[in-house]
């Protein structure tokens, strides 16, 4: 995708946090728990569950509300989620990937299509959109907290990081798959706060949408999908229009 679609993109989901705090959380404390199940509860030994972490704090999740998360996964009684993609196009022909964490994918699976149907878009099979992205860990640093921008770029170069960018807000520091949780462990250690950490496809490239017919439905589209209670990601290889910080 685009840097500054990118960024939007995440300015747009910041935005939405301070509306609706307690579903992100309830996201994102999922996410921990799937984490711990996978792979136990100790972040120093389980990547996943450090990736988990760091992505909650990006959103200014309270501590305790992580912590509750944490003793949740070892309660027997949580619900056991799996993890199931969905691939499909929207207005103008966007390509979209939805990744969710759902204890039921009959119902999961019908709202995503009805979301797709309502606004313009047509859910497709594994596969019918996924050749135009490719997987990569993407790492968010706000400049405005980090003056340097060549200490913070050597900083990830001797992380590991495959590819540095940077804006006028923004730092953005790519990883292969396989050195994403290095890479993030290595710079937390040197206290990097991020604005967002992510695991996950990246449009190859990023498309123009013309019609303000197709914006507002593409807009609608993905806001009810990231609405979803069993989304976690929404992926698109739409290049979004400026928004005001």
């Amino acid at each position: 995708m685009a840097g500054h679609s990118k960024w939007n993109n995440i300015k747009r989901r910041k935005a939405a946090v301070d509306a609706k705090k307690g579903k992100v959380f309830t996201k994102l404390g999922r996410e921990i728990q799937v984490a711990i199940k996978e792979g136990g509860p100790d972040p120093e030994k389980n990547y996943s569950l450090q990736a988990a972490i760091t992505r909650a704090k990006s959103f200014n999740m309270p501590n305790d509300t992580i912590n509750r998360a944490i003793e949740n996964a070892t309660n027997p009684n949580t619900a056991d989620f799996n993890e199931i993609t969905y691939e499909g196009y929207g207005p103008a022909g966007i390509a979209i990937i939805v990744e969710t964490l759902t204890d039921n994918r009959n119902r999961t699976a019908g709202e995503i299509r009805h979301v797709f149907d309502k606004y313009g878009g047509n859910l497709g099979k594994d596969g019918s959109v996924n050749f135009l992205f490719e997987r990569k860990g993407t790492l968010i640093l706000d400049r405005s907290k980090y003056q340097d921008a060549d200490q913070v770029m050597l900083d990830a170069m001797e992380a590991g990081c495959s590819d540095f960018i940077e804006s006028d807000e923004y730092y953005e520091i790519e990883t292969t798959v396989e050195d994403y949780h290095e890479v993030l462990n290595n710079l937390t250690e040197l206290k990097y706060e991020f604005v967002d950490v992510t695991l996950g496809p990246e449009a190859i490239i990023a498309n123009e949408v013309e019609a303000a017919e197709d914006i507002e439905k593409l807009e609608k589209l993905l806001e009810k999908l990231e609405e979803n209670d069993d989304v976690q990601d929404v992926f698109h290889n739409w290049n979004m229009p400026e928004i005001s910080s």
